[in-house]
């Protein structure tokens, strides 16, 4: 091991909990061992996931957020001992690792609720929302301090909740906190004085305009939060360590609105400034709290909870670092962490100790491998939500996420294991046998290897002269260092597996090849519009495979998550960018997540790029663009014009099994989870 990271495999405590390393596995909505978006019970997937990554080396494992009632059902979490008894059996296998655990509980979303277009359609229409309440109560769900807007929805509003149901809520967190601690819990944490949630909402001026007992004063506006902790060391002794997710600043403008990372960006905080949030951290120690796990943001402003890869590597230690002077129980920090930027920091008393979330989806051992020194096999998180939490929006829609997705949550786009291991697993095959994979991209790649760790010989036919196909160019951007690394990760498996690879070898014909099977995995390839003048703009794979092509004022047309990661990298770079777009939003599809999206439209918001929406080009010219845009025809100066418009799939021949983008076009989850569907069933 890497001798600087040391100070990440020292002990430390939380009240009189030792935990042996430095290692904290943040929370993730959908690996709740009790469930998330259905009624309780025992998770064997999340339990499976959780158990794993504490036998691979880390100290503290903190599961997802356990609903303090039922999203569907409206049961209590304390109401039914089954799967209390499940907890107690597992909490027995997970000391036996040497990690500890704890239990993770919700108080609610408000606000925050994640309307989807059914609930939203639900929620209109009067008979439909009473026939609905018994199984899934939208008012419960959405119910904040005061009355106000719903992150997701612009025909849902959040209701007021009374004291009766504040008081409810207290009592139930001590409830399943001392049903916990008779399991054999390590501990509980409280979620949340963070991201926005409900807890957070009763804390926040902006949302928060109760006069009475829960509102106004500083104090009044923590007494929620205050009382659960109190509560719950009455009913389970002051010995029982109970933690807070806590988000030091909110980072917020507006309602919809958030701060971001980057010059020039000179807000006024509506929610928990820096002076507050240090007050509130002190405040909260006080009234019980034994460790406070931080970040920042809220889901206005979601891209510092939920950072995606625009955002800085260890974005959040400033704030918990001013934190951390001013408490005297630990603190934690999230929010695309690097271990050895966390060691160094520990080994300065800066933080305790470091919160990783998504990282162990994309591998569970990643900190076994820190241990013996094999970070090159460690698969890389790219931070792109596309499986672990695509909740994605655009103008005018409710939370496009399908319902399926929604149950699925916290799966992986890199790894098709995480909470999903009953359908994806290696199954060695019975049948070995000769395969050819034309196509050596992220598809054929992970075909390749999925083939061979089952036992089949494998071949990868590449007509360049590099394997990664497009992700070449995907990963081209200065900011994408975990696509890069991502690459890296496959090139090296592919070499480690002994896998054999062809490059510069173009298949035309498959029947000439000798082989059991054949897969083809050759992607896609860019839509043709039929537009005068298409031939004076650059392909957007053309420009990044050869980015010297730019000249002077750029046109990107096409607003999709390509085209604004274009634009985002040009104007970084110095440019002076214009986006067209058809559609009234920029990156107006399902799947890419709103922390994602939410923080290239406010960036370019910010920075007055120039957008043009519900705009259709109809000419491209040596100068520019000549568009229709509210039936009146504009034109738009540019010397350079990046084409933006998606893909078509290009498949070599139908008759074999087709992986990727040949497939379907997709993302980088479709692509690998269709590796997998296809590998597995080889040789069975």
């Amino acid at each position: 091991m890497n001798k600087k990271l040391e100070p990440l495999f020292t002990p430390w405590k939380i009240g009189n909990v030792e935990i042996k390393n430095r290692i904290v596995l943040a929370p993730m909505g959908g690996t709740c061992l009790f469930g998330f978006a259905e009624p309780n019970h025992w998770d064997k997937e999340a339990a499976k996931l959780i158990l794993d990554i504490a036998k691979n080396n880390c100290g503290l494992v903190i599961p997802g957020i356990a609903c303090i009632r039922d999203l569907v059902g409206n049961k209590w979490l304390y109401q039914g001992d089954k799967k209390f008894l499940k907890l107690k059996e597992f909490m027995e296998e997970i000391h036996k690792t040497g990690a500890k655990l704890f239990v993770q509980i919700t108080a609610g979303f408000g606000r925050s609720f994640a309307v989807s277009d059914l609930l939203e359609k639900i929620y209109t229409n009067k008979v439909l929302r009473v026939l609905a309440k018994p199984i899934i109560d939208i008012d419960r769900l959405t119910m904040a301090p005061s009355i106000s807007p719903n992150r997701w929805s612009d025909k849902v509003e959040s209701r007021a909740m009374t004291k009766e149901e504040i008081e409810d809520i207290v009592e139930a967190f001590a409830v399943v906190a001392k049903k916990c601690q008779e399991a054999g819990v390590d501990g509980v944490e409280v979620h949340a004085v963070h991201e926005g949630y409900l807890l957070d909402q009763f804390t926040l001026k902006y949302v928060n305009k109760r006069e009475d007992e829960y509102g106004g004063s500083f104090e009044n506006r923590y007494r929620f939060a205050a009382d659960i902790v109190k509560r719950i060391k009455g009913r389970c002794g002051s010995d029982f360590p109970v933690s807070l997710r806590y988000s030091v600043v909110s980072k917020t403008k507006g309602f919809r609105e958030g701060a971001l990372p980057c010059e020039g960006d000179n807000y006024t905080e509506i929610g928990r400034d820096l002076a507050e949030g240090l007050k509130a951290a002190k405040y909260l120690e006080e009234a019980g709290y034994d460790m406070l796990n931080c970040d920042n943001g809220t889901y206005d402003a979601w891209y510092w909870s939920h950072p995606p890869m625009y955002m800085p590597l260890n974005c959040n230690y400033k704030e918990a670092e001013a934190v951390k002077k001013v408490v005297n129980i630990p603190v934690v920090v999230s929010g695309r962490n690097e271990a050895l930027f966390a060691a160094e920091k520990i080994s300065m008393n800066a933080i305790d100790a470091m919160g990783v979330g998504r990282q162990f989806l994309a591998d569970p051992h990643w900190v076994t491998k820190l241990l013996e020194d094999k970070e090159t096999d460690i698969r890389p998180c790219i931070c792109c939500h596309n499986g672990c939490f695509n909740l994605s929006k655009a103008n005018g829609t409710a939370n496009m996420q399908s319902l399926s997705e929604t149950k699925a949550m916290c799966r992986c786009a890199v790894n098709p294991e995480s909470m999903n291991s009953k359908k994806y697993q290696i199954i060695p095959t019975t049948n070995p046998k000769k395969i050819a994979v034309i196509g050596g991209g992220i598809g054929g790649m992970e075909t390749a290897r999925i083939l061979t760790l089952r036992g089949h010989k494998v071949t990868i036919f590449e007509k360049t002269n590099r394997l990664g196909g497009v992700f070449n160019e995907a990963s081209s951007f200065v900011f994408k260092e975990k696509d890069k690394a991502l690459l890296a990760w496959y090139e090296k498996q592919i070499v480690d597996l002994n896998i054999e690879v062809k490059l510069n070898t173009e298949i035309k014909d498959v029947q000439t090849l000798s082989y059991d099977d054949v897969i083809i995995a050759t992607g896609a390839k860019a839509k043709k519009i039929n537009i005068k003048g298409i031939d004076k703009a650059i392909e957007a794979i053309n420009y990044l495979d050869d980015k010297s092509q730019v000249k002077g004022k750029v046109i990107v047309i096409g607003g999709s998550l390509t085209g604004c990661e274009i634009a985002y990298e040009l104007y970084n770079s110095g440019k002076d960018v214009t986006i067209i777009e058809m559609q009234n939003d920029l990156i107006p599809t399902r799947g890419v997540c709103l922390a994602n999206s939410s923080y290239l439209r406010d960036y370019f918001k910010l920075k007055n790029v120039k957008v043009y929406l519900n705009t259709k080009v109809k000419e491209i010219t040596d100068s520019g663009v000549i568009a229709i845009a509210d039936e009146h025809e504009i034109t738009i100066p540019g010397d350079t014009k990046i084409l933006c418009i998606g893909y078509d799939a290009n498949p070599l021949n139908h008759n074999f099994d087709l992986v990727g983008d040949c497939y379907e076009v997709g993302n980088l989850m479709t692509v690998i989870t269709r590796a997998w569907d296809v590998a597995m069933k080889k040789g069975l």
